[in-house]
């Protein structure tokens, strides 16, 4: 029969399903089926490789290899229909082979009516870059500048770009590191070193191949937020130091008030206090010169 091969990619952690369809119009009774899902790697280093299978209409994982154990499923809705698919639960870097399918029926001698074979490819997604740059002065054009670009958690290893967004031109790392994962993950590091312009755009692009997946990372210019130097700075300090001069000129209007305000009244009850002691001679001399 003729051998069938199909690829799938598929994201790590996913489920994903192998195919494997019968499509002759023949009625097919399950009690004599024999299907058989195999690893077919020439260089897959273990004795077992048993995936899952399928003998007179049951499971016999008998033989299965312990690490497929409860992660694989036939539809038994569409088995009859000649669907021999496969589901493999919970995907991950050591389930990346070239999986077989195998369909025998049993007449006097077993037979083989089809057969498929399925390239298992994982990925998984990058995070989005990250890109810091130089805290941009005036000064700082002909200065060699560094940026620096990460990502994280992405399979298989990435292509890292980095792009001169002024003429869209490649420019070429300082260095690029690549870090791999207990979970076979990847995290990607590269640094690039520049001489600063006047108008320099910088992005950082991190690709995956399998997925077809393009993140990217752009610098955006900026100016320091503190420093003697700037106009802004020097607006700033004026508009501090008048705001200064008018408070201590209000706290001296205020004082000043308050010290008039003080001489006034010690003014008002010393002259009362005069005006009281003449009437009190006034009225102790004519009590002296009165008739008894």
């Amino acid at each position: 029969t003729a051998l069938e091969k199909k690829n799938i990619i598929s994201k790590l952690g996913d489920n994903v399903t192998l195919t494997c369809i019968y499509n002759e119009n023949k009625p097919l009774q399950l009690k004599n089926l024999r299907v058989y899902w195999q690893i077919a790697d020439d260089s897959y280093q273990e004795k077992c490789s048993v995936v899952h299978a399928l003998i007179s209409g049951q499971d016999d994982n008998s033989n299965q290899c312990i690490r497929f154990k409860d992660r694989t499923q036939l539809f038994w809705d569409r088995l009859e229909n000649g669907d021999f698919s496969l589901l493999l639960l919970n995907v991950s870097q050591g389930d990346e082979h070239t999986y077989k399918c195998i369909v025998q029926e049993k007449t006097e001698l077993p037979k083989v009516i089809h057969q498929a074979e399925v390239v298992l490819s994982l990925a998984a997604s990058y995070s989005q870059p990250v890109l810091s740059g130089p805290i941009r002065n005036s000064d700082s054009t002909g200065e060699e500048v560094t940026f620096y670009c990460r990502s994280g958690n992405g399979y298989p290893k990435p292509n890292v770009y980095w792009i001169n967004k002024v003429n869209n031109s490649r420019l070429h790392p300082s260095e690029t590191e690549i870090i791999s994962h207990d979970d076979g993950t990847f995290s990607v590091f590269s640094t690039l070193k520049v001489t600063a312009t006047s108008n320099m755009q910088i992005e950082c692009s991190i690709e995956n191949e399998m997925l077809q997946e393009n993140l990217s990372a752009n610098y955006t210019q900026q100016k320091k937020i503190s420093g003697p130097g700037t106009e802004s700075d020097k607006k700033t300090e004026k508009k501090g130091r008048g705001a200064q001069a008018a408070g201590i000129i209000g706290i001296v209007f205020v004082i000043g008030l308050l010290t008039g305000l003080i001489c006034w009244l010690w003014r008002r009850r010393s002259s009362n206090l005069v005006s009281y002691k003449d009437v009190q001679q006034r009225e102790d001399q004519g009590g002296l010169s009165s008739p008894a």
